[in-house]
């Protein structure tokens, strides 16, 4: 009985160990993942690469929060429509849906733009509102 124990015990005990190098493994490429992310993020965002397609479709489905005025560097125009999105719980959705409005018209200008165009108007030109 207590050789099955031992058995038993040791068994337990390989378990454990491999567990713990499998989540060590995890845990490694998780770091890797999210710094490969953050790297790619980080390029998106300071590149000067066109950022039509990425402002124009998050202003249609994240108009109310103005993280496409975020993405063209428009900090100031961006933090005025997140605050009127999050307004929007206290006057009834009204200051959200003002918001909203405006971030679906500037995402649909954005993307009927031509890429020259847009990149010339809103990053060079730095057009912050229509």
């Amino acid at each position: 009985m207590s050789e099955e124990k031992n058995n038993l015990g040791d068994d337990i005990k390989k378990g454990a160990e491999e567990a713990a190098e499998t989540a060590k493994e995890f845990a490694n490429d998780a770091k890797e993942a999210v710094s490969d992310f953050a790297d790619e993020a980080k390029e998106v965002f300071d590149s000067k690469e066109n950022k039509k397609m990425l402002a124009g479709i998050l202003g249609i489905i994240l108009g109310s929060l103005g993280i496409h005025k975020f993405i063209l560097g428009y900090n100031k125009e961006g933090i005025i429509m997140l605050i009127l999105g999050i307004l929007g719980i206290f006057t009834c959705g009204i200051t959200s849906s003002i918001s909203w409005i405006v971030g679906l018209i500037e995402g649909i200008m954005y993307l009927t733009k031509s890429d020259d165009e847009f990149y010339q108007t809103y990053q060079v030109g730095k057009k912050p509102w229509f």
